[in-house]
């Protein structure tokens, strides 16, 4: 862990030049970051500190596991400058968890909260996997209502997705495990839309809820288009004309890195796949696609192409076109991925 540590901030000094303007959030996520010791952490923050010029009123994330959160730990990270919390509780309930096979109990998913509150942390975000098979619409239902008593500002839901070649897709190949229904799924998604609409909660993004003033600012840059810079293994990097990843493999990661070499793949990104781009991250944002800007920034005939693509699925109310946006309807939400290739250049 500590040679990662090392790594990760050597990679951070190595590209210090990526971002010349302020930041305005940093994202401790991927892995399990809730595993650093206090020390490594406020090393990594100090060494951020050193070589970025971050808002002192910048977002600070940690995802964090509730299996790690402990009041120590908590007060640690407060002290550390780690402002918002990312909690993986995904269900409230044992039967839903071990069929995940997550490291936590039910009672540690609801205690991490409550825990996380007393220690004052206040802007915190759970996520929530629907779509499971052992997942009935009451417990879901339940699921919910417990994080919207409980005050949790904002809420991440996924529809479980099986990746080939993992573990999971193995179990249900061998019939160990019971598979998904995506038809479960959809009805789930139109529940959860409409439960949280009803406690206030806005639907800023396709999977993101939220209070008005708890949107994830961090999430949010990655839909608003803006410059951001990802360090560690398999991490990813945008400056809007160019995207990079780094290598997956953590040992070849340290090594590279340890000959000051940042070993990653890069791609320019051509005028059609920036447009593309566009169309895909701000349809699933509450705030729609601008009309205006595609014309702005790109041409009027791409405008007008996305506006003819556009219209079966508004006859079919599954979009609708208001002040020059373009949104898609609780129906269109279900079909976003598919909705937004049909507008693609």
């Amino acid at each position: 862990m500590n040679a990662m540590v090392q790594a990760i901030c050597k990679e951070a000094a190595l590209r210090a030049n990526y971002i010349n303007e302020e930041v305005h959030t940093v994202y401790f996520g991927g892995g399990t970051p809730s595993l650093l010791t206090i020390y490594d952490l406020r090393f990594t923050i100090d060494k951020l500190q050193e070589l970025f010029y971050i808002d002192k009123a910048a977002e600070i994330t940690l995802e964090a596991n509730p299996d790690d959160i402990t009041a120590s730990k908590l007060a640690e990270w407060r002290s550390a400058g780690i402002n918002r919390l990312s909690i993986g509780i995904q269900s409230f309930f044992e039967e839903d968890l071990q069929w995940m096979n997550r490291a936590h109990n039910a009672q540690q998913a609801l205690q991490s909260i409550q825990l996380a509150q007393q220690q004052g942390f206040h802007n915190i975000s759970v996520d929530l996997i629907y779509g499971t098979p052992t997942l009935s619409n009451e417990k879901w239902k339940q699921n919910v209502e417990t994080a919207v008593s409980l005050n949790v500002p904002h809420l991440s839901c996924y529809a479980l997705t099986v990746e080939p070649k993992t573990a999971l897709d193995k179990m249900i190949t061998l019939g160990k495990k019971e598979n998904v229904e995506v038809e479960k799924q959809s009805q789930q998604f139109e529940m959860l839309m409409q439960w949280l609409e009803q406690a206030e909660y806005e639907h800023y993004e396709i999977s993101n809820f939220a209070i008005p003033g708890f949107r994830s600012k961090h999430n949010s840059s990655y839909w608003q288009g803006k410059i951001y810079l990802g360090l560690g293994p398999s991490a990813h990097s945008f400056n809007r004309d160019t995207r990079q990843w780094n290598i997956a493999d953590n040992s070849f990661y340290i090594k590279n890195i340890e000959q000051g070499i940042v070993p990653f793949e890069k791609e320019e990104l051509t005028q059609t796949q920036q447009l593309n781009e566009y169309i895909m991250t701000r349809l699933r944002t509450m705030e729609g696609l601008s009309l205006q800007q595609v014309k702005d920034k790109w041409n009027e005939d791409a405008a007008q192409n996305i506006i003819m693509q556009s219209q079966k699925f508004i006859q079919q109310e599954l979009m609708f076109e208001k002040d020059c946006y373009l949104n898609l309807t609780r129906k269109g939400k279900l079909l976003a991925d598919g909705i937004a290739a049909a507008l693609f250049a």
